[in-house]
C-alpha cells in the first residue's frame, strides 16, 4: 500500500511542477474582495459596491453582521452598513471564505460527495474556530474562521487528479484516503501561498494536525488544531484515542483538554450560530 501512496505522490508533485494540474484559483468575486480590501486607501463604499455585484454573497454578509456573535444593537440592512459594522478586513476575509464554496463542487458524483464532505467539515471547524478565538485570544476571529475554511483546500487538486488520471482511485477509498493524508497539507500551502494568503494562514494546511508543534505563542494553527479535536469529539475517529493532555496547541489557547466545548453553554451557543453562518 505504501508503495501506491509513493507513487501517487511522486506523479501528483511532478505533475503540479509541469502544469499538468492547475492548482485551484479563487473565484473572482473573492479576488475583488480581497484586492479592495487590502487596499489601504479603500472605503466601505468601495468594498460594498464590489459585494454588491454579487447578491448571494451580499446577502450573506448582512447576515453575519446580524449575527449574534457580534453583537451590535442595531440591525443591518445593507451591505454598505454590513461592511461598516464588520471592517473592511473581516469583511474581506469572510466574503473570501463564503465565496470558496464553489469551489467544492465536482461533475462526477463521487469527487461531488467527496468535496461536499471536506466543505462541510470545514464549515464546522471554522465555527469552532472563530469561538475559540473570540473567547481565547487576541487573534482575529476572521482569520480564525478563514483557516478553518482552508485546512484541507489540498484536497481539491487531489481529488481532480483522481478524476481526471486515476479513476481507479475513487473506487478505492482506503488508497484514496491515504493518498489525501498524506499530500494535502503540503498542497494546501502551495495554494494558499499562490493566493498570497498571511504567512501564519499559509501554515495551516501543514500544521493543524501536527500535534508536537512547539512555538512560542497561540496562532491559527493551534486555533484549527484544537478546532478539529473538538470536532471529534463523541465519534470514534483515531483522534479521540490520542491523549490530548500532551497537545501543547491547548496550553497555548488557554483551554483544558478534558473541556468538550458542546457542553459549555455560551460556548456551545455561540458555535451553533457561527456554523450556521457559513451553511
Amino acid at each position: 500500500m505504501s508503495n501506491v501512496v509513493d507513487q501517487l505522490r511522486t506523479e501528483l508533485v511532478n505533475a503540479i511542477k509541469k502544469d499538468q494540474i492547475t492548482l485551484p484559483t479563487l473565484p473572482e468575486v473573492a479576488l475583488q474582495v480581497r484586492e479592495v480590501a487590502q487596499d489601504p486607501d479603500a472605503s466601505v463604499a468601495n468594498l460594498a459596491e464590489v459585494l454588491s455585484k454579487d447578491a448571494a454573497l451580499s446577502a450573506r454578509v448582512i447576515k453575519v453582521s446580524n449575527s449574534p456573535l457580534l453583537r451590535g444593537s442595531q440591525p443591518i440592512e445593507d451591505v454598505k452598513m454590513a461592511v461598516g459594522r464588520l471592517g473592511l478586513n473581516y469583511t474581506g476575509n469572510l466574503a473570501t471564505g463564503l465565496a470558496m464554496e464553489q469551489m467544492f463542487q465536482a461533475t462526477s458524483d463521487v469527487v461531488d460527495k467527496r468535496m461536499r464532505e471536506v466543505w462541510a467539515k470545514s464549515t464546522e471547524v471554522a465555527g469552532i474556530a472563530h469561538v475559540l478565538c473570540q473567547h481565547y485570544t487576541r487573534l482575529g476571529a476572521d482569520q480564525a474562521t478563514l483557516g478553518g475554511l482552508v485546512h484541507k483546500i489540498g484536497v481539491l487538486p487531489i481529488l481532480k487528479f483522481a478524476e481526471e488520471k486515476h479513476t481507479e482511485l475513487l473506487e478505492n477509498t482506503s488508497t484514496l484516503d491515504l493518498v489525501i493524508n498524506e499530500l494535502h497539507p503540503a498542497i494546501g500551502s502551495l495554494i494558499l501561498k499562490t493566493w498570497e494568503f498571511p504567512q501564519d494562514l499559509i501554515m495551516v494546511p501543514k500544521e493543524h494536525t501536527n500535534f508536537h508543534r512547539k512555538v512560542e505563542k497561540v496562532d491559527y494553527s493551534d486555533l484549527v488544531m484544537v478546532a478539529i479535536l473538538q470536532s471529534y469529539i463523541g465519534t470514534d475517529h483515531p483522534f479521540t484515542e490520542m491523549d490530548w493532555t500532551e497537545i501543547s496547541a491547548f496550553d497555548r489557547i488557554g483551554l483544558s483538554p478534558e473541556v468538550n466545548t458542546h457542553d459549555v453553554e455560551d460556548l456551545s451557543a455561540d458555535m451553533e450560530a457561527a456554523m450556521a453562518l457559513l451553511q
